[in-house]
């Protein structure tokens, strides 16, 4: 690997790997990652595809309309080096045109059209985890060299790691989220049960059955209830009279 490629690769995994401890855009990510691979192993265009929560593989990034276009149509011939990637979750790649139109016949004779004669896919993986694949779509036949293959794989790796982490803080978002709702909702629901407990001179447990009946008959959430209670608009006596 000649002095520029080898600073390339390096620039790319710096790149990559700043994605996991500051903020990013995810599809920049992927972006960043097919721009980089197609220069640094010799391919005429990249597309990267990524599973949908229905399981199904979308493009997410390209780097001209004619892989995005090849990317498309693999998928909807439902044969590709990109699905095989996905399934086995190992490197697939074509030496040749031929081996192209052999092992998938219309995806092959789609690239030959567009002037591609060899494919690599290289899967979008976390230990057992597939998410998709980066493909690389060269106009000369020959296979992946190895090293190639290492390093495009370590490549692929760092993004899927990006890519995992981003759902997981959103997810993660999402849960602390709902925690802090269903704790706004508690304190409200206790400063109002307090609240009927003082106005009508019972326990505390009286208090919550009253607010609990009221919510029940009216079919309203408990805690807007609770909430109308202490704000008037609901007369704390209104609780004994329903519900003597």
């Amino acid at each position: 690997m000649n002095r520029a490629r080898e600073r390339r690769l390096v620039e790319t995994f710096v790149t990559l790997t700043d994605s996991l401890v500051a903020d990013y855009d995810v599809v920049e990510v992927l972006q960043t990652l097919v721009d980089s691979a197609v220069e640094l192993f010799d391919a005429e265009a990249g597309a990267i595809h990524l599973l949908d929560e229905s399981g199904a593989l979308r493009v997410v990034a390209s780097t001209s309309d004619r892989s995005g276009f090849i990317g498309l149509l693999q998928l909807d011939a439902g044969e590709g080096p990109c699905i095989d990637a996905v399934t086995s979750g190992k490197l697939v790649t074509s030496e040749s045109a031929e081996a192209l139109r052999r092992r998938w016949p219309r995806f092959g004779e789609a690239s030959r059209e567009h002037g591609y004669a060899g494919v690599h896919a290289i899967p979008l993986r976390l230990r057992a985890e597939v998410i998709g694949s980066l493909n690389l779509f060269r106009e000369t036949e020959g296979a992946l060299n190895a090293t190639d293959a290492r390093g495009a794989q370590a490549l692929a790796d760092v993004a899927t790691i990006s890519v995992l982490q981003q759902r997981t803080i959103t997810t993660a978002l999402s849960a602390a989220d709902q925690m802090q709702r269903a704790l706004a909702s508690r304190a409200a629901i206790e400063q109002a049960k307090g609240f009927v407990a003082r106005a009508l001179e019972v326990d505390i447990e009286t208090a919550r059955e009253l607010l609990r009946r009221h919510a029940r008959s009216t079919q309203r959430r408990l805690v807007d209830i609770g909430d109308a209670v202490v704000r008037g608009e609901i007369p704390v006596m209104t609780l004994l009279e329903a519900h003597p």
